[in-house]
């Protein structure tokens, strides 16, 4: 059907060139992105490095989900998409009951992958946790440290097992003080330093820090051998600038240390307190996918790696086209789904209604309303038909559907389309669509419902 037209081809190609007026290279990217081009400028975009190192911690969080019981096989097999994706860092899931043997096939696993890719094993809290790793052929593991001193006692897991038995859990061992804290992990840093491992030590509820203690933690945590000091903010209380401060005075204290951050997503800005800590210097970034974690859950990877990659130009060596696949498949693992508009790759995420406003601008250029090309990350646009589709929309959906209609006919359709919609509450699928047109043209096909309802 030739649709009437709106704008000339003159008028389309001085749309076209006032686009690329308003455009700068980096900032667009044709057939990838058009972001604003103030998000490169040098005195807007900050100091950023060439690239940044995005840990996925998506198993460890798996971990932490209610209701989530999935196979060995199964994490496995996402373990695989996750280094295949372009992920060069993985902290794996726990010890957890798991053997030698299971430890041993899971780094297989990732080196069989990529060889290349770090392999982190987390939550070790003794010499013989480390020795294990060690033997089965981790790059890294990490040592938690509490972010307090004697109130510390309320994340050890012994405490409850014994109160619960009656026995009394107060000893010798017991840290009474943030020195006691610091002392015990950096016995454990020293161990897996003297066993050839990267030390990764995670500083917890790093909101609770003030200068003194941020001081004496660095001090004896550096001074053990730690190889990354990453502030984990598990109550998701920083904001991006106290983020940033952090950062800063870390690497003031420890310039040799490598510095790494884990943010929750308590006010929707783990993914700017990212950027904020990569600006301020912080080597690499702990996510997950789809944010996965307990409570408000971490910054999510997709979102986090296009931010750096589009905004700010900032590589992160994701393979960002299966970015959408591993979010649905993570889905699949976990049985939580992620909001229909959730950044990058909710299955609505470009999809901006079907006005004749939104889907014939596409045809203009399809970087105006969506800033991100879809098939860059794996999704795609969708254009629902809804009561406030024009005739262009509904005139392409039918050329998608393979009808042969005319203009005046496509009014019918919309005309019926709209009272269907307003009298039975509810939108209309292609198939319904295609329906009412066959009973306008009078050419109903085969498998078409006689009736929109079914009746």
């Amino acid at each position: 059907m030739d649709k009437p037209p709106v704008f000339t081809d003159e008028e389309i190609a001085r749309f076209r060139a006032e686009l690329a007026s308003r455009r700068a290279p980096g900032a667009y990217e044709p057939g990838r992105w058009s972001v604003s081009p103030f998000t490169r400028r040098p005195e807007v975009r900050g100091d950023l490095p060439e690239s940044v190192r995005l840990r996925d911690a998506t198993l460890r969080s798996v971990e932490t989900l209610p209701g989530v019981v999935a196979s060995t096989g199964a994490k496995e097999a996402y373990l695989r998409r996750l280094v295949g994706a372009g992920v060069r860092e993985v902290v794996t899931a726990g010890l957890g009951g798991r053997d030698d043997t299971a430890l041993r096939r899971e780094v297989a696993l990732v080196k069989g992958e990529n060889p290349g890719c770090r392999v982190l094993l987390p939550l070790l809290r003794t010499t013989r946790d480390i020795d294990r790793a060690a033997d089965a052929g981790y790059d890294a593991v990490q040592i938690w440290v509490q972010g307090l001193g004697e109130a510390s006692a309320l994340y050890n897991p012994a405490v409850y097992q014994r109160a619960w038995r009656g026995e009394e859990w107060r000893g010798a061992d017991t840290p009474r003080d943030r020195a006691d804290v610091l002392t015990r992990a950096a016995a454990l840093i020293r161990h897996a330093r003297s066993r050839g491992l990267d030390a990764v030590v995670p500083m917890l509820m790093v909101s609770f820090l003030t200068e003194e203690s941020l001081e004496e933690s660095v001090a004896v945590l550096a001074g053990a051998g730690a190889t990354e000091l990453t502030l984990f903010d598990g109550p998701g209380a920083m904001s991006p600038e106290s983020y940033a401060h952090l950062v800063g005075r870390t690497k003031e204290l420890a310039p040799d240390v490598g510095i790494g951050l884990h943010p929750h997503n308590t006010f929707g800005l783990a993914v700017g307190c990212a950027v904020a800590a990569v600006r301020a210097g912080a080597d690499v970034v702990e996510l997950s996918v789809n944010g996965y974690c307990g409570g408000p859950g971490n910054a999510d990877l997709a979102a986090t790696a296009m931010a750096f990659e589009a905004l700010y130009g900032v590589r992160t060596g994701i393979r960002t086209e299966r970015l959408t696949e591993l979010a649905r498949a993570g889905e699949e693992l976990t049985g939580y789904h992620v909001a229909w508009n959730h950044p990058v790759t909710g299955t609505g995420a470009f999809s901006w209604g079907g006005m004749d406003l939104i889907t014939q601008e596409t045809a203009v250029d399809p970087l105006l309303h969506n800033c991100l090309e879809p098939a860059l990350v794996g999704n795609a646009r969708k254009v629902p038909f809804t009561p406030d589709s024009g005739p262009y929309t509904l005139a392409d959906k039918l050329a998608e559907l393979g009808v042969d209609i005319t203009p005046g006919q496509v009014d019918e359709v919309l005309r019926r389309a709209r009272e269907v919609m307003a009298g039975e509450g509810r939108l209309l699928g292609d198939a319904d669509l295609a329906s009412l047109a066959h009973q306008v043209t009078g050419t109903p096909r085969a498998g078409t419902p006689a009736s929109v309802d079914g009746r």
